[in-house]
């Protein structure tokens, strides 16, 4: 428990927190008794003034945990076929939310491999349904605490160098692909696609919301 990130890391912006969660580790443990671990390499923020974020029209059925405390997980399927993770962040009440794009595997490649088909070991987690996929995460998980849960969180990790971290324009949107909202680790092999964007310190939410 000692490892885990507590609830305060996590009552931030999605702006702060995305980059925030660079270099730490995702741990799942799953039904079947396996632990996997991987190094957090991409992230996109969500912001509730964002027309690309699930909350963008209000609180549904659906989405309701982007709303709740801080430190969850929200868990939605795309396309209705892959499972993708996001971590909620800030103040209850504003749904602001980070997605987990790509990860570094670390431990339990061979529980991933099984789920995923044995693809190389740096494409088991390199994208968000690649990676819930290896992670065995679906619906169930759809608001589980990060924090004090038992199934999923996330724990310390290396910090990145500095100037490691680069910021661009988030991926398959069809609104505000203007946004460069989403953070990656420049030297990963293991983005769901190569890095664009310029390294630049972690964008202020606040200056967002009061446009």
């Amino acid at each position: 428990m000692g490892r885990r990130l507590p609830r305060g890391f996590y009552r931030r912006p999605s702006l702060q927190l995305a980059p925030a969660l660079l270099g730490h580790e995702l741990v799942r443990a799953s039904d079947d008794g396996s632990i996997v671990r991987a190094r957090i390499v991409e992230t996109e923020a969500y912001e509730p003034d964002d027309p690309a974020s699930h909350a963008f029209r209000g609180p549904t059925p659906r989405n309701g945990v982007m709303f709740g405390p801080a430190g969850h997980l929200y868990v939605y399927v795309a396309y209705g076929v892959h499972p993708c993770m996001n971590v909620v962040a800030d103040a209850e009440g504003i749904a602001s939310a980070v997605l987990l794009r790509a990860a570094e595997p670390i431990a339990g490649l061979e529980a991933m491999a099984a789920r995923r088909g044995s693809p190389p070991d740096r494409d088991l987690c390199r994208g968000p349904g690649r990676w819930s996929r290896a992670f065995d995460v679906d619906r169930v998980l759809d608001g589980a605490d990060l924090v004090s849960g038992d199934r999923v969180w996330i724990e310390r990790g290396s910090p990145p160098e500095r100037g490691a971290i680069v910021a661009g324009p988030r991926i398959g949107l069809a609104v505000a692909t203007e946004r460069p909202w989403r953070f990656c680790l420049a030297g990963s092999r293991s983005l769901s696609r190569p890095a664009g964007g310029v390294s630049r310190p972690p964008a202020s939410a606040a200056s967002r919301r009061s446009r």
